[in-house]
């Protein structure tokens, strides 16, 4: 049995868009205990989660020493999406108790740090520090959210440069190169979700033109590696069950490399709607965020008060910030445009699995069989939840930053 055995884990980034499948796989059967840390345990999604039996919300931010060290307190595990962090329970009789700032846990910790928040810079340090912290703390197994470092991967070729990718990858490289002999230590590489190609407000939203449901990107004949949300938990879930196995590791997950010409014939195939791909200059793709079908995207998202709305519609620019509490003066700070430019042309180059950005699917298969290994078998299954067509009428936002509207502390 490996010494990094854990019972509780301090989620860091439990309420976004990957933090909570991976949650509630890791609770499901009650062989883990989870601690979610949230700055906001009102919030419609913390309380979501806080609903499952198992979970205790714990109230604070990453970034803060004395936030991230009372929230490792009492667990063994850790994991970060955004942030994300695990940890074993001080009292398994109140599963759903909200620990106050000096609650005491300790046991793994899974981290994901939210980049689109903070920033690249703040990331960088307190992606460190929280390793740190959770090492003085005794933690077992940490699992740090990570992205692919694409910048190192293509050669430090600038053109492939991207913050909210980079940021996370420096951090990852630095954990593995001082793993220590006391707290196991993993990666979990993701990617862009592939449910953000239906969703309102992403960076790959279709819009409905002359009857099509049509992705226009400046992806030329690339090919993007989507992750499926529905997957990560269980990916998440076997690194905390073989931590012996992973310990080390730099687990790349995604569903397959896919073009949108690709995406956009599976959606025709499923739901016999017409759809298709248009690659765009980037002039064009940049232009369409301040367009009015933006606006509308903005106007009909449910979870967004009226005066957020008109705040984020408005006020939008793609020259501003990528992160939105990242200060626009600062010269490291990387602008929207510059940002996804550089994510654009990381999966331009990573055309059939044998580019930049690349994946083992064989190793996939063997540790989780079920997964999902095609865009129209995320279709398909999606369809069986409710008509695609319609869904596209009224796109849901699945990314907190698009429920948040691009606001928010630290």
């Amino acid at each position: 049995m490996s010494s990094f055995q854990v019972s509780k884990i301090l989620v860091i980034g439990g309420t976004g868009a990957q933090g909570s499948p991976i949650v509630r796989e890791l609770v499901k059967d009650r062989r883990y205990h989870v601690r979610v840390m949230t700055r906001d345990p009102n919030s419609r999604r913390a309380k979501d989660l806080a609903e499952l039996s198992g979970v205790e919300l714990f109230q604070g931010t990453f970034a803060s020493e004395d936030d991230l060290t009372c929230g490792f307190t009492g667990c063994d595990g850790a994991v970060s999406t955004s942030h994300l962090t695990l940890c074993d329970t001080v009292e398994e009789q109140f599963p759903n108790l909200l620990y106050d700032f000096h609650a005491k846990v300790r046991d793994e910790q899974y981290v994901n740090i939210d980049g689109f928040n903070c920033g690249e810079k703040s990331e960088l340090f307190w992606g460190i520090r929280a390793y740190e912290i959770a090492i003085s703390v005794g933690l077992k197994f940490y699992v740090w959210g990570n992205l692919d470092y694409g910048l190192k991967k293509a050669a430090w070729n600038p053109k492939y440069r991207c913050g909210h990718y980079d940021g996370k990858g420096r951090v990852g490289e630095w954990i593995l190169q001082h793993a220590t002999p006391q707290m196991g230590v993993a990666l979990f590489t993701t990617g862009p979700y592939i449910d953000m190609a239906l969703s309102p407000l992403t960076i790959m939203t279709p819009r409905l033109i002359d009857g099509s449901l049509t992705w226009s990107l400046p992806l030329g004949d690339g090919e993007v590696a989507h992750v499926a949300l529905s997957d990560c938990g269980v990916y998440v879930r076997w690194l905390f069950d073989n931590t012996g196995r992973a310990n080390g590791m730099d687990l790349e997950v995604a569903i397959a490399h896919t073009s949108y010409s690709e995406v956009a014939a599976s959606f025709e195939k499923v739901t016999g709607r017409p759809a298709r791909y248009v690659d765009v200059p980037f002039a064009e793709y940049f232009k369409a965020f301040s367009g009015r079908e933006s606006f509308m995207s903005v106007l009909k998202n449910p979870n967004m008060g009226l005066m957020s709305k008109l705040r984020f519609g408005f006020g939008f620019s793609t020259k501003q910030p990528s992160s939105y509490n990242a200060d626009p003066a600062d010269p490291a700070t990387l602008s929207f445009e510059t940002n996804f430019t550089g994510f654009w042309n990381l999966w331009k180059a990573s055309k059939g699995n044998n580019g930049v950005l690349r994946r083992n699917y064989e190793f996939l298969d063997e540790i989780h069989p079920n997964r999902i290994k095609s865009v129209e078998e995320w279709f398909r299954k999606e369809a069986e939840k409710g008509d695609l067509w319609e869904r596209v009428s009224n796109m849901a936002p699945i990314l907190k930053w698009s429920e948040d509207g691009a606001k928010g502390t630290i």
